[in-house]
This record gives structure tokens, sequence and C-alpha cells, in this order.
């Protein structure tokens, strides 16, 4: 069974997942700590449960959901994952962090893909890879059958969905993507987004005004 632990980072107040299971491995995706109390926050999580860092991912690579994969990756020596979409958008991140007048430490080490239908493994437990662009060219989410769960990025909210209006977004493919590729699932599935609170799939179709 996988546990979710949300962190909200950043001047974004984006959220941050641990993704653990039974046995301490955990996934880290779309690290935005900023602050030394960000990282101390997330990184003391990490040591007090034990737990064994074996991946890090990007849902997407806009600024708020990066600002931590530097310090992820050095810290747990891991390389990142990303969408092959999203790596002109990774590139971009020093100067959208110029553009917004806050530091990054930018992550510059090797880059490995993920494509839609892929597995994620951890342990016995496995996310699959769903496209989902709009918000971004190589928007990702990750889903949990088993669990019910998905982490959904910025592609969903609560009531809402990403914005479109950044380089690489796209209205109709978002609205496709949400309409297609989520609202397909179970309606129980627990969506985990990557700002507020989490929702549900059901909600979602029923309250969503983009889509009613």
């Amino acid at each position: 069974m996988l546990s979710v632990q949300i962190f909200s980072f950043n001047p974004f107040q984006q959220n941050t997942y641990v993704i653990y299971n039974e046995d301490n491995q955990a996934i880290i995706i779309d690290p935005g700590c900023y602050s030394v109390a960000e990282e101390t926050a997330l990184l003391n999580f990490v040591q007090v449960n034990k737990l064994d860092v074996v991946q890090l991912i990007n849902t997407h690579c806009h600024i708020d959901h990066v600002l931590g994969n530097r310090l992820i990756a050095a810290t747990f020596s891991l390389e990142l994952f990303i969408h092959p979409n999203e790596e002109q958008v990774l590139q971009f991140a020093p100067q959208a962090a110029k553009m917004y007048g806050i530091h990054l430490e930018h992550y510059s080490g090797p880059l490995h893909y993920l494509n839609e239908g892929d597995r994620v493994k951890l342990g016995d437990d496995e996310l699959e890879i769903i496209l989902t662009p709009g918000h971004s060219p190589g928007s990702i989410c990750l889903y949990s059958k088993k669990d019910a769960l998905i982490i959904a990025g910025d592609v969903i909210f609560r009531d809402s969905i990403g914005r479109t209006d950044l380089p690489g977004g796209n209205h109709a493919a978002l609205l496709e993507s949400v309409r297609e590729k989520l609202f397909t699932l179970p309606d129980n599935v627990t969506v985990y987004p990557g700002h507020g609170p989490k929702t549900t799939i059901g909600y979602e179709k029923l309250h969503n005004p983009f889509f009613n």
C-alpha cells in the first residue's frame, strides 16, 4: 500500500509529494522546497521515517515544481525523470526564476524519460504514467490503480484546471487530457494536485466548472 505525504512549498504554494511503501522505499515528486526551512522539513520527514528515496520525478518542469530538484538529486544520489517534451521547459527554468525574482539552484544532471504507459516501480507497487498535455507540453500524471490515487501535477485542481497561458500551454489540449485520460478513471480515485487540496475524479466530473 502506498502512503502519500504532502508539503506545500515556495511562494507559489506548490504541492510536493513523497510517495512511500510499507518497506520505506520512497519517490519524491515535484520537490518545490525553496527556503532553508522548507528544505529541512522535507529532509527531516525522510530521515525521521527512515525512508530510502529511490527516484526523483517531475510531473512537469515549471519553476515552482523544480526548485528542489538539485537538492534532492545531490542528497540522495538521484537523477531526474521527466517526459521528453518537458526538457525544453526545464531548460527555461533559470530564465523563469529571473522573471519571478527568485533564486534557483538549477538541476543540470542526466535526464531520464517517462512516456505514456510506462510503469514506475516502488517495490511491489507501481504507478502508471499518463501523458496529459495542455498545462505544459509533457505534463504527466502518475496513477496507482491498486491504491486508487493519482498524482496529477497542474492538470486539474479541486474545482479548477491548470493555466494554459504559459509557453507551451494549450487550453483545448488540457480539456481533452482531463476528459479522455482522467475522467475515464473510477470516480473514487483520489486526485493529488500540484496546488491546493486533494479531490476525487467523481467530484470533479460533477462539480468542476470547466466541464459543467
